[in-house]
């Protein structure tokens, strides 16, 4: 992304911020692995969308006061010997060019200069709180600083920006849309490896090993979430990460992958037949998930309510399942479908946006995934198809429709290797 892209999302964050009000962002850094390492990092998302920049250890400080907003960087210093050993720390100028905030300083000096402000003023301390329920994670920077602040200058409001940010990340920018369409085209480079790899006896994790692959030759290193790659009966864990079972002649194979472009992920599953050619229990079930889909993509625009589309996939699904003698009553559609048929996609896999409580409508500019599950446990079949939806000016596209995905597709694809 342009610094201007990041430059405008912090503009039109500050408008909602009262003179007085001290806004703090954190990068935050990777937790301990081992004795001797950390977990890779990967940055803070609300940090990384105002600001562009992905270093650990770095602080976005923006005080805005009746005569404008001062904003600030604190990052990591030079460290010959820390650089030799995990890479290059930014420059100023580098963190310059990314951000578009020209004050750069480093982060021993945030506690004093926070000190200062307070003295000088500030009224609130923004914050984002991504977070309710702290029980089951490590307490987060914006969490510890409120406790600080709350036993040292208990006069000092803490606010919560998480919300306020959520509605800007919820209408995509033209510039975010178009990482998107690029980060479709590398997963489905990925997913049509997997596809042109399988054969009877092949391992998971050699499916995932073409799907990595196929990233990196897209100077993609990492998928934007992990992976999901499975086959037969470990299709039936809905988030399997296991990756050791062996898919066989007659299994669906089922994967859920995403790559990651410019910070926009994706998010795309497909369920195909390891050998190429859906026998007809599987023709049956697959039609139902297609043309549920299909329908949801013929009828998506703006205006209708953002809760309904959940709602919308699974009495149309139920009605194809009903059709052919699967599920006679909606009460019991629970024992084919699983899990939810939306979720937004953007600078995260389930993205933060502002949905309203189920109140919101939707409008150009959304994107958010069209998830058709369907699980026979009877049959053994289980799988879902899942798109990326955008909503247009007048209804809207299936970015991901550049992977195969109906029956015909499939089987003319995967009849090529």
């Amino acid at each position: 992304m342009e610094k201007t892209f990041h430059q405008e999302n912090r503009r039109e964050l500050y408008l909602s911020l009262a003179p007085g009000s001290l806004l703090l962002l954190f990068s935050g850094h990777a937790p301990r692995k081992t004795g001797d390492e950390d977990y890779p990092f990967f940055a803070d998302r609300t940090f990384v969308y105002y600001t562009g920049i992905e270093q650990a250890d770095s602080v976005l400080a923006a005080y805005k006061d009746e005569s404008g907003v001062q904003e600030t960087l604190y990052m990591l210093p030079p460290d010959l010997l820390a650089e030799r050993w995990t890479g290059k720390r930014l420059t100023p100028q580098e963190a310059s060019d990314a951000s578009g905030v020209e004050d750069f300083r480093y982060n021993a000096q945030f506690l004093p200069a926070l000190e200062r402000l307070i003295a000088r003023g500030v009224t609130t301390v923004c914050l984002d709180f991504d977070r309710k329920n702290l029980d089951e994670q490590p307490v987060r920077q914006a969490f510890q600083l409120a406790a600080w602040l709350k036993k040292n200058y208990p006069f000092v409001k803490v606010e919560n920006i998480h919300k306020l940010a959520a509605r800007q990340r919820t209408i995509k920018k033209p510039c975010e849309l178009e990482a998107m369409r690029r980060a479709e085209i590398i997963t489905s480079e990925g997913i049509k490896a997997m596809m042109r790899a399988a054969r009877d006896g092949i391992y998971e994790y050699q499916l995932k090993a073409e799907f990595d692959y196929a990233l990196a030759q897209h100077g993609v290193l990492s998928p934007g979430f992990p992976s999901i790659v499975s086959a037969g009966k470990n299709n039936f864990f809905i988030h399997y990460y296991g990756y050791r079972g062996v898919a066989r002649d007659g299994d669906m194979v089922l994967n859920d992958v995403g790559a990651c472009w410019d910070n926009e992920i994706n998010d795309v599953s497909r369920g195909w037949p390891l050998n190429g050619k859906f026998n007809e229990r599987q023709k049956l079930l697959y039609t139902c998930a297609y043309n549920t889909s299909n329908y949801m993509f013929q009828t998506l625009k703006p205006g209708l309510p953002m809760a309904s589309v959940d709602q919308e996939i699974r009495k149309y699904n139920f009605e194809q399942l009903k059709a052919i003698g699967v599920c006679d009553r909606f009460e019991d559609v629970g024992t084919y479908i699983w899990h939810g048929g939306a979720h937004h996609v953007g600078y995260d896999v389930h993205d933060e946006v502002d949905v309203e409580e189920g109140r919101r409508l939707l409008e150009p500019g959304m994107v958010f995934c069209v998830d058709v599950g369907i699980y026979h446990e009877e049959w053994g079949i289980g799988f879902r198809l899942e798109d990326n939806c955008l909503i247009t000016e007048d209804g809207c596209e299936n970015l991901s429709a550049v992977t195969p995905r109906s029956i015909e597709d499939i089987e003319a694809y995967m009849g090529k290797r």
